[in-house]
């Protein structure tokens, strides 16, 4: 499959099936499942063009019932972390963890440190996630989570896992800056959109 580089997507407008896939995925659709895809559809059709990332999240969570969130964050965006927290608490339960929990030193490891001859702890995404376990959290957000370490928290939660904000220092945390300049695109990955 190479959806993206398919120009009429007729999937989408015609009804087209390009895959032997489609029938298994169908058989998987059952209970908290199918419940996930249908309200995450109805949002869409409700809500197109309405709602902020964070509104779609809550009316998610509404929809779906849950009582609890989890955020997992990076101690970069604490400030953010605090404010969504806040945002959160006032329709259901909230806990939070940062990326820093457990402070496991950056020596146990032996990794280079952001600044050489002080105590620094490495992220401990594992640690998040068995922290939100614990908490027994119906739906965990990420919060700017290093690449990776989103990877190893989302292998470990047990909650189900969205995103509401992916870390890019360089952008602002908005990576798909990196896709809307033809000269960056060109320059920095060698590629040609105009094809």
């Amino acid at each position: 499959m190479k959806c993206a580089l398919c120009v009429n997507k007729k999937c989408y407008n015609e009804g087209k099936v390009c895959t032997d896939t489609r029938d298994a995925a169908l058989g998987q659709y059952q209970g908290e499942k199918k419940q996930a895809l249908c309200v995450s559809s109805r949002l869409e059709a409700l809500y197109y063009m309405k709602l902020t990332r964070i509104e779609e999240v809550i009316q998610y969570a509404v929809e779906m019932n849950y009582r609890k969130i989890g955020i997992a964050f990076c101690t970069g965006l604490s400030k953010e972390a605090k404010i969504i927290h806040k945002i959160f608490e006032k329709k259901f339960e909230v806990a939070s963890v940062c990326c820093k929990n457990g402070s496991i030193s950056k020596d146990l490891f032996q990794l280079p440190k952001v600044k050489e001859g002080r105590e620094e702890a490495i992220c401990n995404p594992i640690g998040q996630a068995l922290e939100l376990n614990r908490a027994k959290t119906d739906l965990n957000l990420i919060v700017g989570l290093c690449v990776g370490h989103d990877i190893l928290f989302t292998q470990h939660s047990v909650a189900p896992v969205t995103t509401l904000i992916v870390k890019d220092r360089v952008l602002a945390h908005n990576p798909a800056g990196a896709i809307y300049s033809d000269y960056y695109i060109k320059k920095k990955f060698n590629v040609d959109i105009d094809d």
